[in-house]
C-alpha cells in the first residue's frame, strides 16, 4: 500500500520542510515561502499516456518557430537577443515608477503595427493606461486594451481577441479562483504564471509579464516563476535621473550579458544606441580623486569614470562607503593600496562612487579604482586623457582583462590619449619560447595615432606611470 505521512509545511524555495507553519523559511530565510503540503503518497506506476506530438530526428524539428522577431526597440531587441520569439514569455521586473510600463507600452505600440496586441492592465484603469498612450503616441489598431484582475477573464480576452502579444501589467495583480490566498501571494503568482505559460506554449503567443521586486531589489513572489518563464530582465535606474537600462538575467534565446541603454522623457522612452559619454563627467581640467576606465556591457565598451574621496575621521571605525561599486571589491583594493604601497587610510574615511548611476562588477575597472583612491589620498589628479584598465591581485600584480583591444579602440573614439594596461595585455607584449607563449615586459605602445598605451606588471609600476 502506499506509504503516507502526517501533514507538514514545505518552502517553496529550497524545499525545508516543517511540522508547524511559519512565516520565515528557517533554510533560506525567504518570507511567504512555507506552505502546507499535507499528505503526501508514495510513488506510484506512471502507465504511458498519448503524447503531443511524435519524437523526431533533431535534424527534422522546424527551428524557425525560434527566430526572433524585432519589436521595433533596438536597445530592447539587443537585450532580447534579437526580438521576441514566439511562445516566449518574458519576465520584466522593476521598481515602481522606473518605467517598465512606459516601455512596454512604446514596444507593444510597434509591434501592433504588424501583428495583433492585447495590453491586459491590473494594476491601472484602461482610461489611465489610454491618457499614457496618448501622451507617448502609442495609438494602434491592433493594439488592444482590458483592464481585468482574474485569470479567467484574462484568458476568456485571449481567446476573443487572438493576440500575437500579450502583455499582463503586472503578475502580481492577476488572481485565479482554483488557487488559494490573495492575488500576489506565493500560491497565486505560481497558479496564475504557470497557465499563462502554457497558454503562451500552446498558441506560440509571446507573453511579457511585468513583476514586483522587494526591497532588497529581488523579484517578488515564488521562485519557481523565474524558473517557469525563458526570459527574465530587470529593470534599473535612478528615479531622479532618466536613463534606465535593462539587463538579462536568464534567457534561453540569446547572451545575458548584454544591456540596454534608454532614455526616459516626457513623451515617453526610446533608446540610446551609443551610451558613450553619459557615464564620464565633462571638466576643463583634472580633480584629484577621479579616473576613467572602459567596462564592458555584453559587447558594447563603455567609458565609466570612477570617483573617490578620502577624508581624515576622528571616528574609531572610518566608513567605506560605495556607490555603483561592489563594496567587498572596492575593500580588498584598500587592503592592497595599504599593504603594497603604504598607503595611510586607517584613519579616513573613504568613498567610492561612479558617475550617472551605472553599476560596475567588471574586475577591470579595479586599476581604475586603486588610482583614484591612491589620487585621493594624495591630494593629485591623475594625467588628463588617461584611462586605466586592468584587475589587481592581492599580491599587488596586475592581471590582463579580457577584450582589451575593443576598449582601448572605444577609449580612443571617446578622445583619450593614453591608456595604461597590464603587462601582456597586447599582442606586442608577448612572445613565444620554446613553442610556448609567455608575457614580456614592454615599454609604451602606439596603438592608435595619438593615443599611447603603458603596461605595468603591479600597481607600483602603474602607479610610477602616472605620478
Amino acid at each position: 500500500m502506499a506509504k503516507t505521512t502526517s501533514p507538514g509545511y514545505r518552502c517553496t524555495e529550497c524545499g525545508w520542510r516543517t511540522l508547524k507553519w511559519v512565516g520565515r523559511c528557517g533554510e533560506c530565510q525567504a518570507w511567504g515561502t512555507v506552505d502546507e503540503e499535507g499528505a503526501r503518497a508514495g510513488v506510484h506506476v506512471v502507465q504511458p499516456g498519448a503524447t503531443s506530438a511524435p519524437a523526431l530526428p533533431i535534424g527534422q524539428v522546424k527551428a524557425e518557430v525560434a527566430i526572433a522577431r524585432t519589436t521595433g526597440v533596438g536597445e530592447l531587441d539587443r537585450v532580447l537577443g534579437g526580438g521576441l520569439v514566439a511562445g516566449a514569455v518574458i519576465l520584466l521586473a522593476g521598481e515602481p515608477g522606473i518605467g517598465k510600463s512606459t516601455l512596454l507600452l512604446e514596444a507593444a505600440a510597434r509591434i501592433a503595427e504588424r501583428d495583433t496586441v492585447l495590453y491586459v492592465t491590473g494594476e491601472e484603469s484602461a482610461a489611465q493606461v489610454r491618457l499614457r498612450a496618448d501622451r507617448i503616441g502609442a495609438i494602434r489598431d491592433q493594439l488592444f486594451l482590458a483592464a481585468e484582475t482574474e485569470l479567467s477573464a484574462l484568458v476568456a480576452h485571449v481567446e476573443k481577441v487572438q493576440p500575437r502579444l500579450l502583455v499582463v501589467d503586472s503578475v502580481q495583480t492577476i488572481g485565479s479562483a482554483q488557487a488559494t490566498g490573495v492575488p500576489g501571494g506565493v500560491t497565486q503568482v505560481r497558479e496564475v504564471a504557470a497557465n499563462l505559460v502554457r497558454i503562451a506554449k500552446e498558441r506560440d503567443m509571446a507573453t511579457v509579464l511585468v513583476g514586483h521586486v522587494t526591497k532588497e531589489g529581488s523579484i517578488a513572489g515564488p521562485r519557481t516563476l523565474e524558473h517557469l518563464v525563458d526570459v527574465v530582465l530587470n529593470f534599473e535606474g535612478d528615479r531622479h535621473s532618466r536613463l534606465r537600462m535593462v539587463r538579462a538575467i536568464k534567457n534561453r534565446f540569446g547572451p545575458t550579458d548584454e544591456v540596454g541603454c534608454f532614455d526616459l522623457h516626457e513623451r515617453g522612452i526610446e533608446g540610446i544606441a551609443d551610451p558613450s559619454g553619459l557615464f564620464v563627467s565633462r571638466r576643463s581640467s583634472p580633480v584629484p580623486g577621479t579616473c576613467v576606465t572602459v567596462t564592458m556591457e555584453g559587447t558594447r565598451p563603455l567609458p565609466a569614470e570612477v570617483q573617490a574621496l578620502v577624508a581624515r575621521t576622528e571616528a574609531q571605525q572610518p566608513r567605506r562607503t560605495s556607490s555603483g561599486l561592489d563594496t567587498y571589491r572596492v575593500q580588498m583594493i584598500l587592503a592592497v593600496l595599504e599593504r603594497r604601497l603604504n598607503a595611510r587610510l586607517g584613519g579616513c574615511d573613504v568613498f567610492t562612487a561612479t558617475v550617472g548611476g551605472l553599476k560596475l562588477a567588471d574586475p577591470a575597472i579595479d586599476l581604475s579604482v586603486m588610482l583614484a583612491v591612491a589620487s585621493a589620498a594624495g591630494d593629485k589628479p591623475l594625467p588628463a586623457g588617461l584611462v586605466a584598465l586592468g584587475e589587481v591581485g592581492l599580491a599587488g600584480e596586475l592581471r590582463p582583462v579580457k577584450d582589451v583591444r575593443r576598449r582601448l579602440t572605444e577609449a580612443a573614439r571617446m578622445g583619450f590619449t593614453r591608456a595604461l594596461v597590464p603587462t601582456g595585455s597586447l599582442e606586442e607584449g608577448s612572445r613565444k619560447q620554446n613553442g610556448q607563449r609567455s608575457l614580456v615586459p614592454v615599454g609604451p605602445v602606439t596603438f592608435a595615432p595619438g593615443f599611447e598605451v603603458v603596461q605595468a606588471e603591479n600597481v607600483w609600476d602603474a602607479l610610477t606611470h602616472v605620478t
